[in-house]
């Protein structure tokens, strides 16, 4: 059982009905940036399948082509005689190919998302923004017109009626 602080801190009364709690559930559920995390993930999962095929298929080789292709091989030995692989190694190694292989997924990754996606989203949402502004520039310059117009003819009935107020 949760306990009722935990409750509290969530924002829930343990006193709601079920009804209201699975509005609750399906508000939380229907908001945008819920349903935009699990896209994301979904999207970055598969994503992941081909970042690893690039790496595995285009730079492992390209490595390979000065030493190994298997970039987890590389290594340095700080203490001891280093010796053997696996549970049966001997001294402390310090694999520096795996950190450098999975930087290159990283940076892959990094570089396939940002020109991709970011990139293509914020000059098309820097568009779309532009167009709004052009938009409501027109209405003002159509409201400021409209207004110079009346107050012309407001001074046209004024001076029509001359200087006593009274009409012609």
């Amino acid at each position: 059982m949760v306990p009722r602080s935990a409750h509290l801190r969530w924002g829930l009364d343990m006193s709601e009905k079920k009804e209201s709690v699975w509005a609750g559930f399906k508000a939380f559920l229907t908001r945008g940036n819920v349903v935009d995390l699990a896209v994301a993930v979904v999207i970055g999962a598969a994503f992941t399948n081909i970042v690893n095929a690039v790496v595995k298929g285009i730079i492992n080789p390209l490595v390979g082509a000065f030493g190994t292709k298997n970039l987890d091989s590389y290594s340095s030995c700080l203490k001891g005689p280093c010796e053997g692989t696996g549970d049966a190694a001997t001294g402390v190694r310090i694999l520096w190919g795996s950190v450098l292989g999975a930087t290159l997924q990283f940076l892959i990754t990094a570089a396939v998302v940002y020109f991709l996606m970011v990139l293509p989203m914020a000059k098309y949402l820097a568009r779309v923004e532009a167009r709004r502004k052009a938009k409501e520039g027109t209405q003002e310059v159509v409201e400021i017109t409209e207004l110079e117009v009346l107050k012309e003819i407001r001074d046209s009935l004024v001076a029509q009626r001359g200087p006593g107020g009274a009409e012609r």
